[in-house]
C-alpha cells in the first residue's frame, strides 16, 4: 500500500464534511479497547489485517481479510485489538444519512444494503481475497483522487463515492438474490402457501422475510414479478375471498372480518365493496334469499 494514502490514526468520532470521508489506517500499538460509540453517519468498515475484533452491539466478530462490516447510525459498536504488536490496517468510510438520501432519490439501488442491514441487524460480510481485491481498487482510486489535484477532481470523487456504494450494494444484493429460476419458483410457491396457511395471522413483509430467511426486498420483487400484484395487494384479495366465503356461508360478519386481519369494519366495508360492489351485509342478504 502506497504510504502517502496512509492517515494518521484519530478517535474523532464525528465527520468534517457533510458528505462523506474515507481513510486508510496502518496503526501499531493502539490502546487493545475503544469505547463503545455510535455516530449519526454509516461507517463502512474494511478489514485488511491484524488481530481484532469488531463488536456491535452485544455481539463480537472475529475478522479476516476481506471482511466488510456496515455499522447504521446510532447502533453501539467498537474495536477490540487482541495483539497490539501486529500492524492494524483498515479502510474507513464514512457516508451521511443526507448523502444516502440523495443517492435513494437517483435509486433506491444505492440503499439496498443500507436499508437490508438496518432491517436484518446483519452487520459483517465476508469476502474472498478476489471479490475484496475489486472493492479495494475502487478504495484505492477514491483516495487517490482526493489526494490529487487532477482537473476534474471534484465530480470525479462523486463518481468514485458512488461507484463504490453501487457496487458495495450490488454484492450483497445478488448474493442475497441468487439468480437461479429455480430457487425464485420455489420461493414464490412457498410464499403463496405461506399466506394460504396464515390468513388469520399477522402477514408483512417483514414476517415473511423473517420466516424465509431472505430480504423483503428481493421477496416483494419476486412475487410482483411472478403475479404482477404487490404482496398486500394479493393479501387483501386472499383474505376478501375467505371473509366472502365464510358470509355466504352464514358466519357472522365482525367476527369473519376480525379473523382474517383487517383491524377495523369501515376499512372491510371499503375494500369488499371495491373487490365485489357490494356490501358485505348485501352479500349476505343475497344469500339468504336465494
Amino acid at each position: 500500500m502506497k504510504k502517502n494514502l496512509q492517515t494518521e490514526f484519530s478517535t474523532r468520532q464525528y465527520m468534517l464534511s457533510k458528505d462523506f470521508e474515507i481513510y486508510y489506517y496502518n496503526d501499531r500499538n493502539l490502546p487493545p479497547h475503544v469505547e463503545m460509540h455510535a455516530h449519526n453517519y454509516y461507517e463502512f468498515y474494511f478489514f485488511l489485517e491484524g488481530n481484532v475484533k469488531i463488536q456491535v452491539r452485544d455481539q463480537q466478530y472475529p475478522l479476516q481479510y476481506g471482511d466488510l462490516i456496515l455499522i447504521p447510525p446510532h447502533v453501539y459498536h467498537r474495536a477490540v485489538v487482541q495483539d497490539m504488536e501486529l500492524p492494524y490496517r483498515r479502510f474507513v468510510f464514512w457516508i451521511s444519512q443526507e448523502y444516502c438520501n440523495h443517492l435513494l432519490d437517483i435509486s433506491s439501488d444505492y440503499v439496498y444494503l443500507q436499508q437490508y442491514v438496518q432491517i436484518q441487524n446483519d452487520y459483517i460480510f465476508h469476502n474472498d481475497r478476489i471479490t475484496f481485491n475489486t472493492i479495494q481498487s475502487r478504495i484505492l482510486r477514491l483516495i487517490e483522487e482526493q489526494r490529487s489535484d487532477k482537473f476534474g477532481r471534484a465530480p470525479q470523487i462523486t463518481l468514485c463515492v458512488d461507484d463504490l456504494i453501487l457496487h458495495l450494494n450490488r454484492l450483497v444484493y445478488e448474493r442475497n438474490n441468487p439468480q437461479n429460476p429455480q430457487v425464485i419458483e420455489s420461493l414464490y410457491q412457498n410464499v403463496i402457501q405461506y399466506i394460504e396457511d396464515h390468513l388469520d395471522e399477522t402477514l408483512s413483509l417483514d414476517v415473511l422475510a423473517s420466516e424465509f430467511y431472505v430480504s423483503k426486498y428481493h421477496i416483494a420483487h419476486v412475487f410482483k414479478e411472478n403475479m404482477g400484484l404487490s404482496i398486500h395487494q394479493y393479501i387483501t384479495k386472499k383474505r376478501l375471498t375467505a371473509c366472502r366465503e365464510a358470509i355466504q356461508g352464514g358466519g357472522n360478519i365482525t367476527r369473519t372480518y376480525q379473523m382474517f386481519g383487517f383491524g377495523d369494519y369501515s376499512s372491510f366495508y371499503r375494500a369488499f365493496k371495491k373487490e365485489y360492489g357490494i356490501s358485505p351485509k348485501d352479500c349476505q342478504d343475497m344469500v339468504s334469499l336465494s
